[in-house]
């Protein structure tokens, strides 16, 4: 029997062992329990706040279980253990401020909102049981302001936004056009709130009356901070589209300009809607460049190009300074804010999937 004969005869009676040894399921679970119990116990011999228990039992579960896991598993499974851990963490450090910034909010402004609250500005209005003048205490012109204000942010930079995107992908490749306007668009993206409300009182004041306020200044304030988020989505988009698509579109014939309207565009549609979508939730709770260019009024004003127009954010502040009752409309000011701008985000979502390119086989 040769050499190779008597390690084949070996290696056939070895027994190899398929999988190697593993915790238990329930594993993070235990250690988690016993991370609590220990930091429990040291927070009620030392007296320490419920956070530095917390914290206590986090970093116990840190060396706990990777410790366990190395004991059974080895260094691989350990060092898994570790970055799951690390992981989870990272995750509950995002969430842990949203979910408290909203429970926070909803509890705080829920008292406030009624239906008198929806449909009444800050004006005096007559009681139907005693027919007395009673103060004002709801955000109708608030709410309609905030909404004609963004609407005609987004009438202006979502052309824009598409347009210029359109050409950085379609026309301007590598040229030194398409560089300068990448450079403007990064550098658009760090300007201030503020300086953007500026620029629209400049602006304005250029061309009519130096003390003019309007709903249409806001506008082109907020569009200043739209664009980039526009672009930046609509030129992301557009480049996952597959060049088979336009190769396909130019191979029929179809000139490029309809190639991507009827191609281009509507294959990227659902990314640039959530993008616009992104840069309306981004600017309609803008407080500075609105404080600046539109100002402040307590009663209802729907017209955008002429006198001051009451929004949002400048109706929570403004009642945050009052203080006192005045500050619980600002809580219901806030929390109304939040949910336009979840109702936003959802009805992106559902566009963008209902108008989403037909995929299939």
């Amino acid at each position: 029997m040769s050499v190779t004969d008597d390690y084949a005869a070996d290696f056939a009676t070895t027994a190899l062992p398929l999988t190697a040894a593993r915790l238990p399921r329930q594993a993070p679970l235990l250690a988690g329990v016993v991370a609590l119990a220990l930091g429990g116990l040291v927070g009620v011999v030392l007296q320490i706040p419920w956070v530095a228990v917390l914290v206590l039992a986090a970093a116990v579960l840190v060396v706990a279980l990777p410790t366990w896991a190395y004991a059974v598993e080895g260094r691989r499974g350990a060092v898994d253990r570790l970055m799951t851990i690390l992981v989870c963490y990272a995750v509950l450090g995002a969430l842990v401020p949203l979910v408290w910034v909203l429970s926070y909010t909803f509890i705080q402004g829920i008292p406030a909102i009624d239906w008198s609250f929806l449909t009444h500005d800050q004006t005096s209005r007559l009681d139907p049981v005693t027919f007395k003048q009673l103060p004002g205490a709801g955000i109708k012109h608030a709410i309609l302001g905030t909404l004609v204000v963004t609407a005609g942010a987004a009438v202006i930079s979502v052309p824009i936004g598409l347009m210029t995107a359109i050409y950085l992908v379609e026309y301007g490749k590598g040229s030194a056009l398409a560089r300068i306007v990448t450079i403007l668009v990064d550098v658009m993206t760090g300007i201030p709130s503020i300086v953007a409300g500026l620029f629209a009182v400049a602006l304005f004041t250029e061309l009519g009356d130096p003390g003019t306020r309007s709903g249409i200044m806001g506008s082109v304030a907020l569009s200043l901070l739209m664009i980039p988020t526009v672009v930046r989505a609509g030129e992301e988009m557009m480049r996952l589209v597959p060049a088979d698509l336009r190769e396909a579109s130019y191979a029929l014939g179809v000139p490029k300009w309809r190639t991507i309207l009827k191609v281009v565009i509507p294959t990227a549609f659902g990314g640039i809607l959530t993008g616009v979508m992104l840069a309306i939730s981004r600017v309609i709770g803008e407080t500075a460049p609105l404080l600046v260019a539109v100002g402040a009024v307590d009663v209802v004003n729907t017209n955008i190009l002429s006198g001051r127009m009451e929004t949002l954010p400048v109706f929570i502040i403004s009642k945050y300074k009052q203080g006192q009752d005045p500050l619980e409309l600002a809580w219901g000011a806030a929390l109304l804010l939040i949910i336009i701008v979840m109702v936003l985000n959802l009805a992106a979502r559902i566009i963008g999937k209902i108008f989403a390119p037909k995929t299939g086989h």
